[in-house]
């Protein structure tokens, strides 16, 4: 490091160093003869399209988005309880877009953090219970199976259940875990094999978890 122009007593400080430009998301303007057809958006395919969604659905219109999925969207649902404001149920949300759940179930508390779920929220249902009678009547009514998913001293593996095809799968709150109310109701509560010295796993964790157990279990075994 050479001396300071104006004061050789102080040293030259480095130079600083540009920051790298940040890569663009998604795709730019169409490029060719426009396609043609109702599920195409006009404004997306003239100024590009940054959402975060995959190349199957890039200029797509939002509504046309979320109809294709309904119409593959799988048999299982999600469950989370929020009495404490549970900063899991966007990533949660996220997930279960991923996984296409059927709908996301939140129950207690109607506020949630969407920061985590990335904006997939507008493309996952999201229903909204205000108690678990709520819910447990809700999910009667559908002919779903209450499934937990927590340690309890009846609770039995996840590896190894079968788990039901139509079904909602139940989170409680960080911390607690499920309620009661939620336990007594279920069809059977379902734990996840640990190996090192925590006691449980972070709950959007676990959610992801349980649902690609039920995708290894309805959608890859229909295949083999």
């Amino acid at each position: 490091m050479t001396d300071h122009p104006q004061n050789p007593a102080l040293p030259v400080p480095p130079p600083e160093e540009e920051p790298e430009p940040k890569a663009e998301v998604g795709v730019g303007p169409w490029e060719g003869e426009l396609p043609v057809g109702d599920h195409w958006d006009p404004e997306l395919l003239a100024d590009g399209d940054r959402r975060n969604v995959v190349d199957q659905y890039r200029y797509w219109k939002h509504d046309a988005i979320v109809a294709d999925l309904d119409s593959k969207r799988h048999n299982f649902h999600i469950a989370i309880e929020n009495w404490q404001h549970d900063l899991n149920i966007g990533t949660v949300v996220r997930t279960a877009n991923a996984f296409l759940a059927k709908e996301v179930h939140i129950i207690g508390r109607r506020r949630w953090n969407r920061r985590g779920a990335m904006v997939t929220d507008r493309y996952q249902h999201v229903r909204h219970h205000p108690t678990v009678e709520d819910f447990v009547a809700w999910a009667q009514g559908e002919g779903l199976a209450i499934i937990g998913i927590d340690i309890f001293p009846d609770s039995v593996p996840l590896e190894t259940y079968e788990l039901p095809k139509d079904c909602v799968l139940v989170f409680g709150q960080e911390g607690p875990g499920l309620t009661p109310e939620v336990h007594d109701a279920a069809l059977a509560t379902l734990s996840i094999e640990q190996f090192g010295s925590t006691r449980s796993i972070n709950a959007a964790s676990a959610a992801a978890i349980a649902m690609h157990a039920w995708v290894r279990r309805h959608v890859f075994n229909q295949h083999v």
